[in-house]
């Protein structure tokens, strides 16, 4: 694939993935300075799962157009994160049960995307 075709599929999830940032930054700076209405901080703070929804449809795109070796390396990628996931979250909660300090379900997505990567690099090794 050449760099300009390679850049024309990428924009998309570059673009939401900015406007998610662009977005996620100003619904927190807003809600930082005190919402009186429950319904509009309730809009705000949703407010960059809008972006998000659009990264996810644009990840999901992207792999459809992929090459069969690809989505085969995606699809083992995704797997390792989801049962890493699991793992990691279950020990986690049983740890919670002796004194671990609770952590917060935003705790999970980073966790999953880094396993994500590493499951991507695990799988394309396999197959070079």
């Amino acid at each position: 694939m050449s760099p300009k075709t390679l850049l024309r599929h990428a924009m998309p999830t570059v673009v939401s993935l900015a406007a998610y940032i662009v977005v996620l930054v100003i619904s927190l700076r807003l809600l930082g300075r005190g919402i009186d209405s429950r319904v509009l901080a309730t809009a705000i703070s949703l407010a960059p799962m809008i972006p998000a929804c659009i990264l996810a449809l644009s990840i999901v795109r992207a792999t459809r157009r992929a090459d069969e070796m690809q989505q085969r390396i995606q699809l083992e990628a995704v797997t390792m994160a989801f049962v890493g996931t699991a793992l990691i979250t279950f020990s986690y909660g049983f740890l919670e049960n002796v004194g671990f300090p609770r952590l917060s379900a935003f705790a999970i997505w980073p966790l999953m995307a880094v396993l994500w990567m590493i499951g991507g690099v695990i799988a394309a090794l396999r197959y070079r």
